[in-house]
């Protein structure tokens, strides 16, 4: 059974760059993000126990959970694919960078391989996530589908 392809995923080309709206953590939006996620891990807390150290890792201060990130790549992806026909479909992550309150974040996507099968249309999107200095602090993988058009249609 042959499939219908999505016209706005033909009309996509490998190279393709995105980027999603940046965003300045606070300590208030971090506190924000510990009660709506119920995580009050003291990493995003606690000023004191985060003078401490991991191992050989020293961070001086609270971090931005990874989440919060997550949510940043999530938003960009979905802002940019839902108006075309496009669902996101999953998104893998590692954390190469911490986030403190004061950074300036911005996620941003490249294209990176289209294919079709008999059943629908998926591509693979390579993220980044670039602080104010233009340091990765972290990269991901994103997979989306287009489904035929007589499948989805965006409202």
């Amino acid at each position: 059974m042959s499939t219908a392809v999505n016209r706005n995923f033909e009309k996509l080309e490998v190279g393709l760059h995105i980027e999603g709206q940046p965003f300045a953590p606070t300590r208030a939006t971090i506190r924000e993000f510990c009660e709506a996620s119920l995580d009050h891990n003291p990493l995003h807390l606690d000023d004191n126990y985060m003078e401490g150290s991991f191992g050989k890792t020293r961070f001086g201060g609270i971090i931005v959970h990874g989440m919060t990130q997550f949510g940043l790549m999530t938003k960009m992806l979905t802002d940019w694919l839902y108006p075309l026909g496009g669902i996101h479909r999953r998104l893998e992550t590692r954390w190469l960078v911490p986030v403190k309150p004061g950074d300036t974040i911005r996620p941003s996507a490249r294209l990176k391989e289209k294919q079709s099968t008999e059943n629908s249309n998926f591509i693979v999107m390579e993220i980044v996530m670039k602080n104010q200095r233009g340091e990765v602090v972290a990269r991901g993988e994103s997979m989306a589908e287009f489904p035929p058009e007589r499948e989805f249609a965006p409202q």
